[in-house]
């Protein structure tokens, strides 16, 4: 059962201690805090028989759903010992969340869960797992995705999500997330048997017999725990699941009720948590990889989600360094760094006879006489519905494994094998693949001069002058470019995997503000510099984790790329008009743009009381602008400048 009192009832100390709940109201009590003796009729009684709460006396009143929690005071210690819950089972609950290593929850506040809530906030302090207040559901899964990613894919996030209603605004979110390989662990309250706990009023419409059924597409496993022990074991057993490649999202139901009432006697036992196993490939086909690398005239590696951390992006330098291979770097994750004379565009995969994709679901358009070898978890990653309808490439060899994990293997293979290949071969390859990467940067650099002096701001121009402040900083981009023409990876040198964290996944709108929200949160531990270069239809999504940011102090410089239009989109539209011989580009506008009225983001970041400026319209003004919001990162706060851009 909840109990309820005043903020002015407890200490600091109290609630870094955790609070001992019957001493606690025994002393107030004793001290004189009671200002009043509640009394209660015999209907308010009998209604809370379901509730587990005795009859027969003066007691408090339980908010029910959807009532306003009431605060009391002043009960006796007969009362006290009648009424209130000792040892609450969501203590246990947290106890096992926080075996887990769990540092964050992100929740909007529920009643399906307020006993965990106030076990979180009253029996653990608020501290590993500390609350994190979000305005909608979707923002808390998208926080978790960002924080895992930033976090070299070590921490990963918990998101407590109130019945029905709340579990029904996660899907985009945990479909990103889903197809990103991104775990992390939904923890819903439910009713789980409300007739019979609350005879006289079952609340039907948040609660349901199946409720994972609403994410079971897109998340690779769920469980409903119906006792303690059961919870224990099941969290344990989704920590490992969620963690485990193809990594992605659990779903586990909890009992509104069951959190409410007492400890067994016999107290369950909390198991360690697991550690993370990754599949490796089988020995015999990473050989047959390695000769089929070795024996190519041209070998093009591709990678995608093949990263989990820097060690991921070291590998794949050492692999590609021992064959001169080429690697096209989709972006999925920050596999390879742009700088390396190896490092190539998508284009140089069709001039390669082998083409070996990791943690790909399409290595690209390839010759048609090339031999395609795919390395990951697609094949281990089994769903019935989403991205299985022949929606993967098929190979002419394909291998299940993480590709991570698999890399050392192939590397020693390939060492072995190398012999095979003529100091000759080696360096027309390196020479080839060095002038194919220096022809690019050229080209980048010069296209990024056009328009540079235009208004709005031309989006290179907002790259570079970016640049220009962060370049000394240990700074991780946390944004992905791909619609703003890709410029931050084109003008950007990225050299380490946390420069950069790739795409949402399933692309996904509204994932972009509250992932670079999550991911600052994980890089705020490493004292780095983050940059968010945020779009802003993206962010009328989820407008209100700009209050989060500011609210829990998470430091970032969120720089709006404001093109006033779902731009994409209008070229689209445009391009179907162009081919019907119709249309002018004034219509491509209509149901694509956003304006009149123009969005003042400025204002709307200092509503939500985070440090704003602009709109920057004049790109001289751009740098000074910069330069004030870069002294509010490194003061500890978010902010965000707001810049009227060129449309890419």
């Amino acid at each position: 059962m909840k109990f309820w009192k005043k903020k002015s009832d407890t200490t600091s100390k109290d609630l870094q201690a955790g609070v001992n709940r019957r001493e606690f109201l025994t002393a107030a009590t004793a001290t004189g805090l009671a200002t009043a003796s509640l009394g209660q009729s015999s209907s308010k009684a009998q209604a809370q028989v379901g509730r587990g709460v005795a009859v027969g006396g003066p007691g408090p009143v339980v908010p029910t759903e959807g009532q306003e929690a009431q605060e009391f005071d002043g009960y006796s210690a007969e009362q006290v010992d009648r009424y209130f819950v000792k040892n609450p089972a969501s203590d246990f609950m947290v106890d096992v969340i926080k075996s887990l290593n769990i540092d964050y929850i992100a929740t909007n506040p529920g009643s399906s869960f307020r006993g965990i809530q106030e076990s979180i906030v009253n029996y653990a302090g608020n501290s590993k797992p500390e609350l994190l207040t979000v305005n909608h559901e979707e923002i808390a899964c998208c926080m978790a995705h960002g924080y895992f990613k930033g976090s070299g894919s070590e921490k990963v996030m918990g998101i407590l999500a109130h019945g029905t209603v709340g579990l029904a605004h996660t899907p985009m979110a945990v479909y990103n997330a889903f197809c990103d390989r991104a775990p992390m662990i939904i923890i819903a309250g439910n009713h789980i048997d409300a007739g019979a706990r609350t005879p006289g009023g079952t609340n039907w419409w948040h609660s349901a017999q199946d409720m994972p059924k609403i994410l079971r597409d897109f998340t690779k496993w769920d469980d409903t725990c119906h006792s303690l022990t059961h919870f224990a074991d099941s969290m344990a057993r989704a920590y490992q699941i969620a963690t485990t490649p193809p990594m992605g999202p659990v779903v586990i139901v909890v009992d509104a009720d069951q959190q409410e009432e007492e400890m067994p006697v016999r107290r369950p036992q909390i198991h360690r948590r697991p550690e993370r196993t990754a599949p490796h490939a089988d020995a015999n086909a990473v050989r047959e990889i390695a000769q089929w690398l070795v024996e190519a005239e041209l070998p093009v590696i591709t990678a995608g989600r093949m990263a989990h951390n820097q060690e991921g992006t070291d590998l794949l330098v050492e692999l590609a360094e021992l064959l001169q291979a080429g690697v096209s770097n989709s972006m999925g994750r920050m596999n390879f760094p742009n700088t390396h004379h190896l490092s190539v565009g998508s284009g140089a995969i069709g001039q390669a006879d082998v083409v070996l994709g990791l943690e790909v679901g399409n290595p690209g358009r390839t010759r048609q006489d090339a031999r395609v070898i795919t390395l990951g978890t697609a094949e281990l990653f089994l769903k019935t519905n989403f991205q299985h309808f022949g929606k993967y490439y098929a190979p002419d060899l394909a291998v299940a494994g993480d590709a991570q994990a698999t890399l050392p293997a192939l590397i020693e293979e390939v060492r072995r094998l190398r012999g095979k290949i003529s100091r000759s071969a080696l360096e027309k390859r390196e020479d080839h693949w060095r002038e194919t990467h220096l022809a690019t940067r050229r080209r980048d650099i010069e296209n990024a001069r056009h328009g540079w002096d235009a208004s709005p701001v031309s989006t290179s121009r907002l790259y570079g002058e970016l640049w220009q402040v962060v370049k000394n900083k240990d700074w991780a981009m946390v944004s992905n470019d791909g619609f703003q023409s890709s410029w931050g990876k084109r003008l950007w040198p990225m050299t380490k995997y946390h420069h950069f964290h790739g795409s949402s996944g399933a692309a996904g709108i509204g994932y972009g503000a509250p992932a670079a929200v999550g991911a600052a949160l994980a890089h705020k531990e490493h004292g780095r510099f983050v940059v968010n270069v945020q779009k802003d239809g993206d962010l009328m999504f989820s407008p209100g984790v700009l209050w989060t940011a500011a609210h829990h102090k998470i430091p970032m410089l969120n720089v709006m790329h404001n093109n006033r239009a779902y731009h994409a989109e209008r070229m689209i539209v445009q391009r179907v008009a162009n081919a019907r011989n119709r249309g002018t580009a004034e219509s491509s506008r209509i149901g694509n743009t956003i304006d009149n009225p123009a969005i003042d983001f400025a204002k709307v970041a200092d509503g939500l009381g985070m440090w704003s400026t602009g709109p920057v319209t004049d790109p001289n003004d751009l740098h000074a602008a910069l330069v004030k919001a870069v002294a509010v990162v490194e003061s500890g706060e978010p902010c965000l400048v707001d810049v009227l851009c060129s449309g890419r």
